[in-house]
């Protein structure tokens, strides 16, 4: 297991910065930020240092910065917004060191929205910095009615349409179980395009053990396959959160 720490889900009781401390305090080396724009990149960077800590993921776009909406890179009317936007998103990325960078699609529907998402990715994979990969992650339409980007089996035809090495998929068990009922099984389905694995049990989003997600089913396939990547705990602890930890040693 390679355990990392949600920092927008996990401690949140704390200040975003003091939350660093407790993941390092808890044994996490790696942290991941879903939208760390309000605070100067410098104060994120700093807290990562002191805690010997490394930055794997943040969201794009910034949506306090784009008027709150849950990216548009699936939208044709917002191309130019979107372009301006990942470059601000990409400085972040380099100041921190970033491994991935989840692209939001945003609320859209049919063929023309796709063709804007794979023309907006092909731009972003030819522009993002070197040592940078993008991902794609299906949200499921209770958590984000209307979410362009709800399916697996569509996401896997988009990444595979733009074929870019710095492309793909990010994994969430919890979002599987939601939209096609068996985390284990989609996991099995698209481990090559896989990157990158956050986990949350179903329907609530809870910590592993909480609800339908067969975890012990999940972390075999995890070993059994070899993936070696970042595995992020992203869930609503509902009480301490260091009393939810037990899947960092499964």
């Amino acid at each position: 297991m390679r355990p990392a720490a949600n920092l927008s889900h996990l401690w949140p009781e704390l200040p975003y910065l003091d939350r660093f401390a407790a993941a390092a305090s808890a044994g996490f080396e790696a942290v991941e930020v879903l939208f760390p724009y309000d605070v100067a990149a410098k104060d994120t960077q700093r807290a990562l240092i002191a805690n010997g800590q490394r930055m794997v993921l943040i969201n794009a776009p910034p949506p306090n910065y784009t008027g709150g909406a849950r990216g548009f890179a699936a939208q044709p009317e917002m191309v130019e917004r979107f372009q301006y936007d990942m470059k601000r998103v990409f400085r972040y990325a380099e100041a921190l060191k970033v491994s991935f960078v989840h692209v939001m699609t945003g609320v859209a529907a049919g063929n023309v929205a796709k063709q804007t998402l794979i023309d907006n990715l092909n731009w972003t994979t030819q522009t993002a910095p070197t040592g940078l990969t993008l991902t794609l992650e299906p949200l499921n339409s209770v958590a984000q009615p209307g979410y362009f980007l709800n399916d697996y089996a569509l996401a896997a035809e988009v990444i595979r349409a733009v074929d870019a090495p710095n492309l793909g998929l990010q994994y969430d068990s919890y979002h599987a179980q939601m939209i096609h009922g068996d985390a284990v099984a989609v996991f099995d389905q698209y481990l090559p395009l896989i990157r990158h694995v956050q986990i949350g049990d179903a329907p609530d989003r809870g910590a592993p053990g909480t609800g339908e997600v067969d975890f012990d089913a999940l972390f075999a396939r995890l070993k059994a396959t070899g993936y070696d990547g970042w595995i992020s705990g992203e869930y609503a602890p509902n009480g301490p959160t260091e009393e939810t930890l037990g899947w960092m040693t499964a």
